[in-house]
């Protein structure tokens, strides 16, 4: 049974109230649920969440991934890019899956994708060739124009 404190706002709530929450972005598309919520110690906000999405399959997403908390869930702004979703091509045809983000290790954005196409071929492609996110990563590129990648 939760005690209201005297002087707390209304909008204040303790972080362990997230946690196991389903993880949904406007399209309602489920990415796991809240395991963690993290705060940044110099200014105290929320940082960032890490997600669980299944046997060993926890991911960071930074605080711009988060639109609002409910009672129910955490709704996200935009869809994440994670490791083993697939990849297509502009006119849909399966290029492979994501294998590894690249990101900027100050910044923590990220820089390019790194695209498995089998079981010894990666590819690298840039964050302006990603056309959309959702449950598959869309690229602008064509076909061909992905297998010239190196």
């Amino acid at each position: 049974m939760a005690t209201r404190l005297e002087g707390m706002s209304e909008n204040t709530c303790t972080a362990d109230q997230f946690t196991g929450k389903n993880v949904v972005d406007r399209e309602g598309i489920e990415y796991g649920k809240v395991k963690h919520i993290h705060i940044n110690s110099k200014t105290l906000s929320v940082s960032g969440v890490t997600i669980h999405q299944g046997f060993h399959k926890d991911y960071f997403l930074s605080s711009e991934y988060i639109d609002r908390f409910t009672d129910e869930s955490l709704l996200l702004s935009r869809p994440p890019i994670r490791s083993g979703v697939p990849v297509v091509d502009i006119d849909g045809h399966k290029l492979g899956k994501v294998k590894r983000l690249v990101r900027d290790t100050e910044t923590n954005e990220l820089q390019s994708i790194e695209v498995s196409d089998g079981l010894i071929h990666t590819r690298i492609v840039t964050k302006a060739d990603i056309w959309g996110v959702g449950e598959r990563v869309i690229l602008k590129l064509s076909k061909e124009q992905f297998k010239n990648l190196h």
